[in-house]
């Protein structure tokens, strides 16, 4: 089971993050581009974003206690995820893809670049 506080300590250890109020819920950004957000307790859940519809589909199709989605959310490259049901690697992963899809390119090739030193 994982917390708010493990979403903003792994979100806040990526570069160039900030965290924003987004829709009035906590939000985190990278370079002021919007990246996660954590929904409010009557929403459940946390925001993140995926590469494409496919990726969307393959997550909720893989695990659906873990992985949800609204219509709110319908055709959009994001996915829901219930803090309560994910692993702290799935959710580091969950975070640190989202974060590598919106953040710009000199500062994804920084991060990169720090991996392989």
């Amino acid at each position: 089971m994982t917390t708010d506080e493990d979403v903003r300590r792994i979100a806040c250890s990526l570069p160039e993050v900030t965290e924003k109020p987004w829709f009035g819920t906590p939000g985190f950004r990278v370079k002021d581009k919007g990246f996660l957000r954590i929904r409010s307790e009557a929403e459940g859940g946390l925001v993140v974003f995926v590469p494409d519809l496919d990726d969307k589909e393959a997550l909720l199709a893989s695990d659906s206690d873990v992985f949800f989605t609204t219509p709110h959310y319908d055709g959009y490259p994001t996915v829901l995820v219930h803090l309560d049901k994910v692993d702290l690697d799935l959710l580091t992963e969950l975070i640190t893809d989202s974060w590598r899809i919106k953040a710009p390119k000199r500062v994804l090739q920084a991060y990169e670049a720090g991996l392989s030193d």
